[in-house]
C-alpha cells in the first residue's frame, strides 16, 4: 500500500489566497475563489479531481485492454467537472469523460472497446472514489 498526500495552505479570508502542493513537488499551484469561479489564472479543486480522475482511468483502461490480449498504442482521456454554485452551498453535479483509444492486436472491435471503457468508468479507484456525483458519463471513441 502506498499513501499519498496532497497539501492546501490558505491565506486570509475567503478572497485570500492559497497554494496547492503534491508530496511529491510536482505541483505547487495557486489557487483562489477567482480561480475557482471566475476563470481567473491558477488551479481549483475541480480542475485536480479531473486530471487525478483521467489519468487514473487511463491507466486503468489500458490495463483491462492489456490483459485481454490488446496492444495499446495510446489513450487519451479528459475528465470534465461540472461544479453548479448552488446557491452558495457548490457541489459538483457532473462528469464527463471522453477517451479515444488507438488499440491494436486480439482482434478488438469498437463495441470491445466501448465495453472495456465502461468496465474502467465503473471500476477504476478514483471512480469509484467519485461515486456520490450524480451523474457520471463517459464518450469513448475507439481508433484501430
Amino acid at each position: 500500500m502506498a499513501d499519498h498526500a496532497g497539501k492546501a495552505v490558505w491565506n486570509g479570508d475567503i478572497k485570500g489566497s492559497g497554494t496547492l502542493t503534491t508530496d511529491s513537488g510536482l505541483l505547487n499551484a495557486p489557487y483562489s475563489v477567482g480561480s475557482r469561479f471566475e476563470g481567473k489564472p491558477g488551479t481549483n479543486p475541480e480542475e485536480l479531481i479531473g486530471a487525478a480522475h483521467a489519468g487514473c482511468y487511463t491507466m486503468y483502461l489500458t490495463s483491462v485492454l492489456t490483459k485481454h490480449g490488446h496492444s495499446v498504442e495510446s489513450i487519451t482521456t479528459t475528465s470534465t467537472v461540472t461544479m453548479n454554485p448552488n446557491n452558495g452551498h457548490p457541489v459538483i453535479e457532473h462528469i464527463h469523460l471522453t477517451t479515444e483509444g488507438h488499440v491494436t492486436g486480439g482482434n478488438i472491435t469498437a463495441d470491445d472497446f466501448q465495453k472495456h471503457a465502461e468496465d474502467a468508468k465503473a471500476n477504476c479507484p478514483v471512480s469509484k472514489v467519485l461515486a456520490a456525483v450524480p451523474k457520471m458519463t463517459l464518450e469513448a471513441k475507439f481508433v484501430g
